[in-house]
């Protein structure tokens, strides 16, 4: 007898967007979020910030999107940061290991933003894709249009 073996299904996956922008660097920012849930559901979200920069908002723009989803829930967030992606992929674990330092010996620049993501990477299942930024990429045009209207302070949605 010829059995044909069925796949498992696929396991949902949350698709996320995320984007930082800074008019100066330092200077205003803001930063955005749009993610889309297996249902077909949607989210997004975006925030200004008077002085910081750009690396700063791309980390809080991933910050954002993850305190607005579930514990466990397994995302894969497409990002035009690699400061963002390496980071949580490559970096972040030899940066706790050596105490948040970073290969030089010195501190890791905004520490305080990379504890915060890793307490969050660590209750939920988080892959990142690099995506090349103003490459004709639907979502990340999207987050990136809402950070630059963050950051001038015109568009802010919570």
């Amino acid at each position: 007898m010829n059995e044909q073996l069925k796949s498992a299904p696929a396991e949902a996956i949350t698709r996320a967007f995320t984007d930082g922008s800074c008019h100066g660097n330092p200077g205003p920012g803001g930063r955005a979020y749009h993610y889309i849930r297996p249902d077909g559901s949607t989210g997004q979200g975006s925030a200004h910030a008077p002085m910081t920069t750009n690396n700063r908002e791309e980390l809080a723009a991933a910050i954002d999107l993850l305190e607005n989803l579930e514990p466990g829930e397994r995302v894969h967030v497409h990002a035009d940061s690699q400061y963002l992606c390496k980071g949580c992929t490559e970096w972040i674990d030899d940066w706790k290991a050596k105490g948040w330092k970073n290969s030089s010996k010195k501190p890791v620049k905004n520490k305080d933003l990379w504890i915060r993501l890793d307490e969050l990477l660590q209750s939920r299942r988080v892959t990142f894709e690099h995506v090349k930024a103003h490459a004709g990429n639907p979502g990340n045009e999207h987050v990136d249009e809402l950070a630059n209207q963050a950051a001038l302070g015109e568009i802010i949605i919570k």
